[in-house]
């Protein structure tokens, strides 16, 4: 299968969706299944993994019930409370929906070092249990503490979303480089080659831009850990499907069907158990 690892649904709120700022009305609407659906098929794409974009459980059963309603959406990556204290009991009931693959906490908008903190830690190692992955979501601020938190928890596999956010725009990349090395080392990690084009200059990007942090995570991560993800409807705000999937389409082009193949799907299928 051809897998986007990465994209979402919602029903627009202004109030709960407030971080979508003036400069990106294009995605103040809703984008369901019927939307997305003839992208997909447009673009040779069989299935996605639909990612939450809001911290709520109503969010995680949303993405399920879509999940069921829709069959090619593959899996599903919600939110639980992961720091509290009933976090397994949240997790068991959740485990009776087979398209539930991972958990993800929007981590870009705490504080640096949230991610080491204890009763977090552990919420994260209850995912091992399940067989769940846990999906990073940071800035490059705070690649440290995400390098503690897979040190910390072995047993579990993550994927660092859209490349940890990495400063595009600005081409700045060496402190971003050098952590993003680090957490490689560590073979439980995955990262989605996604939300590159929102990192750089919406209107002027061009794709030799990218080049540079794609060199080192396919150099360190490797064509086995990395997967496509188009965050759509997201990405809309600088680039459409066609453009987002092909410029990663080029790029790969240098190495060969087979990494294309892993990298477009077959890596994905395996990390969320597809």
């Amino acid at each position: 299968m051809t897998i986007d690892s990465h994209q979402h649904f919602w029903f627009f709120d202004p109030v709960r969706d407030a971080w979508i700022t003036d400069e990106m009305a294009v995605i103040r609407q809703d984008f369901l299944p019927a939307d997305l659906e003839p992208v997909l098929k447009a673009n040779g794409i069989d299935g996605c993994v639909a990612v939450q974009a809001a911290q709520s459980e109503d969010e995680t059963l949303l993405l399920l019930k879509l999940a069921e309603a829709y069959s090619f959406i593959k899996g599903v990556v919600g939110w639980v409370d992961l720091q509290s204290e009933k976090v397994y009991d949240r997790l068991e009931y959740f485990s009776q929906y087979e398209e539930l693959k991972g958990i993800r906490h929007i981590v870009q908008a705490e504080p640096d070092d949230f991610m080491t903190r204890p009763e977090f830690i552990r919420g994260v190692r209850q995912l091992a249990a399940f067989d769940l992955t846990y999906d990073i979501l940071i800035y490059p601020t705070q690649l440290k503490a995400a390098l503690q938190l897979v040190r910390a928890v072995p047993e579990v596999n993550f994927v660092i979303d859209h490349l940890a956010k990495p400063y595009i725009k600005d081409q700045k990349i060496n402190t971003w480089s050098n952590f993003m090395v680090e957490i490689a080392k560590h073979p439980n990690v995955s990262c989605k080659v996604s939300g590159m084009v929102t990192e750089a200059d919406w209107k002027n990007w061009k794709k030799e831009d990218f080049y540079p942090y794609l060199d080192v995570v396919f150099e360190h991560f490797g064509p086995d850990r990395l997967m496509f993800g188009s965050d759509w409807p997201v990405s809309l705000v600088a680039a459409d499907y066609e453009q987002v999937k092909g410029m990663l389409e080029e790029y790969t082009k240098r190495w060969g069907d087979e990494v294309h193949r892993k990298v477009f799907g077959a890596n994905a299928e395996r990390f969320y158990n597809l």
